[in-house]
């Protein structure tokens, strides 16, 4: 399960859809210019820029404007603010929001239409912005990777059941959803990096809350076991792999399990179990259990270890009675 990291840019598009209901955005200007790359996935506050610095200015990033910048703006002659206007719009910035409710003047959103730059309102205030706005580019900048597989949070043990198509994964994961536990993809999980070194496994939006289950159809989890059966987004701990068993070659399945297999996701190795599949085995038990093993060994403690010291113990010679 080796990695790939895409480039780390995206659309100013892709930024305002991305939290709509933690960000608030609303488009008052520069609509043309929803196709701008932000290329540095980071917030930044031009007032020196608007008072006329343009030295150190971080034209790459989202520019916050606050209550400081609109009191600045207003306290200027309209000639004087519409050169620092000019100056500002002649770099390269991606966007343009302004908090609080501000509104931008005619002057700004002409200049914002005409330069192409997306303007947006936002009624949050400034600061509750800027740390909503770092949460969402960290998370669209992250690198990520499509893995095929369905995912279910076990007693918090984030599960991802990988497989051979037909194999059984859906039905594993619907097994495990009527024992209670929720779903957090199906079929196809997206794993994403975060600064933290934690791999994050999701649902693509478009497939959020619904299962795919051959000789049934799709089914919309969400609607059928309730809120408790579904999960927006989940710590990948553990990899399971089913493999089809015809009882001759095992094919390095473990059997004691002293040690774990690991597999590289993103350039962070998770731990990785596999269970041969077979005709009368109840799978999605197996999986449980397995992530009840994980719990424990997350926990620091080793079954395999404690039977090999027993055992050891039991074959020391016994003192004459």
């Amino acid at each position: 399960m080796n990695g790939q990291k895409p480039p780390q840019r995206f659309t100013v598009e892709t930024f305002s859809a991305a939290r709509p209901a933690e960000l608030s955005l609303r488009l008052v200007a520069g609509k043309a210019g929803l196709g701008r790359m932000i290329r540095e996935a980071s917030v930044n506050r031009p007032g020196l820029m608007l008072a006329g610095f343009s030295r150190y200015f971080a034209e790459h990033r989202v520019q916050v404007i606050g209550n400081a910048e609109v009191t600045y703006l207003a306290s200027l002659a309209p000639e004087e603010r519409a050169a620092r206007y000019a100056a500002f719009f002649a770099t390269k910035i991606p966007c343009v929001v302004f908090c609080r409710g501000y509104e931008p003047d005619e002057d700004f959103r002409g200049r914002a239409e005409a330069a192409e730059v997306p303007v947006f309102r936002c009624p949050l205030n400034t600061m509750r912005f800027i740390n909503q706005a770092t949460l969402v580019l960290e998370e669209l900048s992250a690198p990520s990777i499509l893995l095929l597989g369905s995912m279910v949070d076990i007693l918090g043990i984030g599960v991802l059941i990988t497989g051979a198509a037909g194999i059984g994964k859906s039905e594993c994961a619907v097994g495990l959803i009527e024992r209670g536990y929720s779903l957090v993809a199906d079929d196809a999980t997206q794993v994403r990096l975060t600064a933290g070194r934690e791999l994050i496994g999701t649902a693509r939006p478009a497939g959020r809350n619904f299962m795919e289950v051959r000789g049934i159809g799709v089914v919309n989890v969400l609607a059928m076991f309730g809120v408790k059966g579904v999960r927006t987004e989940k710590r990948l701990d553990l990899v399971v792999r089913l493999q089809r068993w015809e009882g001759k070659d095992e094919g390095g399945i473990e059997r004691v399990g002293d040690e774990l297999k690991m597999t590289e996701v993103l350039g962070v190795k998770v731990p990785e179990v596999t269970i041969p599949v077979c005709p009368g085995r109840d799978i999605a038990r197996l999986v449980e259990v397995a992530a009840f093993h994980m719990k424990l060994r997350i926990q620091g403690y080793n079954p395999a270890a404690s039977l090999e010291a027993n055992l050891i113990a039991s074959m020391q010679p016994k003192p004459p009675a």
